[in-house]
């Protein structure tokens, strides 16, 4: 082999490893981050409690806040959902003192104040839960804010209402941090939060 035969197959390996080394690259290199800016989960919203007192998004300060939309005629998936934010509030141990439950009704028509006050006080659900509730427009506003579907299925007075299950865990400068899946059993959700409360995002 003469030498220009040489030197173009060292070139031509030498090429080949770079661009192995390139594709390799980018292939094992891990996604860069999102650019930080405004959250897009959550912002300003004016409802009512269960006792009919005026709430906006400064309920969300000073607390961890897990952030929960429902109804109080849900079938299955909110009371199942709120016995397990109970449970994971107990496994808390100490930590629960910094944590808050707050379940926004999306079926505005029949839950009342009175009506989530009532549904609220089952001992199953997380001590100290916040109801909220409000006119069709605050609750469509709302839900538009935490990115929450929920739609009217069926008429007459045992109508159902679809709905998102997410659990949005709100830091206590009211910034959403992470969602907590609904399905997860309390000990998983208690250490989700509590990783939280260790490692907050913002």
């Amino acid at each position: 082999m003469n030498r220009n035969r040489i030197v173009l197959l060292v070139l031509g390996l030498a090429l080949l490893a770079g661009i192995a080394s390139l594709t390799f690259g980018v292939v094992t290199r891990a996604p860069a981050p999102a650019a930080s800016g405004a959250a897009a989960i959550g912002g300003p919203f004016q409802l009512v409690d269960q006792d009919g007192k005026p709430i906006d998004q400064r309920l969300l300060d000073g607390k961890w806040s897990a952030v929960f939309f429902g109804y109080t005629f849900c079938p299955d998936v909110c009371p199942t959902t709120l016995q397990s934010l109970g449970a994971a509030q107990r496994l808390l141990g100490s930590k629960a003192d910094k944590l808050q439950m707050v379940f926004v009704s999306v079926d505005p028509d029949r839950d009342t104040p009175k009506q989530l006050k009532a549904y609220l006080s089952d001992a199953a659900f997380a001590k100290g839960i916040v109801g909220l509730t409000g006119t069709p427009a605050q609750v469509a506003a709302v839900a538009k804010a935490y990115g929450v579907y929920y739609a009217k299925d069926g008429s007459g007075p045992d109508y159902a209402v679809n709905h998102s299950s997410a659990i949005y865990l709100m830091d206590p400068k009211g910034r959403f941090d992470r969602v907590v899946a609904a399905q997860m059993a309390p000990r998983d959700m208690a250490a989700q939060i509590s990783d939280a409360m260790d490692h907050p995002a913002s």
